[in-house]
């Protein structure tokens, strides 16, 4: 293997990177000068907070985002064994985690490509240790469908497995969207169904509360266009 390709954690949201990301993590690319990132402007001012003031505009960036084709990222890549070294940036959190990155880790592999990753922040992980539910059986169902019907038949089948597998069920959603979401889970799901919603984790008004359905009905939450994990645990 001569190339590689790191694997680089971000913040959930603006706290300084310190206080959730290894300070190793930092020193292991301070040499990277190529960044295949979700957002440039974003990754500019992180690496800025992380030890790359001043040196920001000698680094080339590279950006993978919903918007990359195919073959935009099999551009990208063939930078990564020209110059050898990338590092793989996600907007937040870990990359390659419901992130369009991992289309580029995927072409690392095939090509033998060496992957670091390192460790940092996962909202999904932490949401998951704090909700109560089941962490020996869990599966990430993502993004759901966005249009009511098609959404609510989703959250059925969900919760369904859930009963069925004793499965905790991990769905996140676009920040603006999160109370139409907890809206219909609170619709679809069975009364005695467990919810936890997890808003800004790891930041300073962390909300992280696990209640059945009933008591959700009886306790109306708005989330107010936080960005959340949902569970659920029939």
């Amino acid at each position: 293997m001569s190339s590689r390709l790191y694997l680089v954690p971000a913040p959930l949201g603006d706290n300084p990177p310190q206080e959730v990301i290894p300070p190793h993590v930092f020193s292991s690319i301070a040499h990277v000068r190529h960044f295949a990132v979700e957002d440039i402007r974003s990754a500019r001012r992180y690496l800025s907070r992380i030890g790359f003031r001043g040196m920001v505009d000698s680094l080339s960036f590279y950006e993978i985002n919903e918007h990359s084709s195919q073959e935009d990222i099999e551009g990208i890549f063939k930078v990564l064994e020209s110059v050898g070294e990338m590092a793989l940036i996600s907007e937040a959190g870990l990359p390659a985690v419901a992130d369009p990155g991992a289309a580029l880790v995927a072409l690392a592999h095939k090509a033998d490509v060496e992957v670091i990753p390192f460790s940092g922040p996962s909202s999904l992980m932490m949401a998951l240790m704090s909700s109560g539910m089941n962490g020996q059986c869990f599966a990430f169902a993502g993004y759901i469908p966005v249009k009511g019907e098609e959404r609510r038949k989703r959250l059925r089948e969900l919760e369904a497995r859930s009963r069925k597998y004793s499965e905790t069920e991990i769905m996140i959603e676009t920040p603006y969207r999160s109370d139409s979401l907890f809206q219909d889970i609170l619709a679809v799901c069975g009364p005695s169904t467990r919810v936890c919603v997890a808003s800004d984790i790891t930041l300073p008004d962390q909300s992280i509360r696990t209640r059945t359905v009933a008591e959700w009905r009886r306790c109306p939450l708005t989330i107010s266009k936080k960005p959340t994990v949902f569970l659920i645990l029939a």
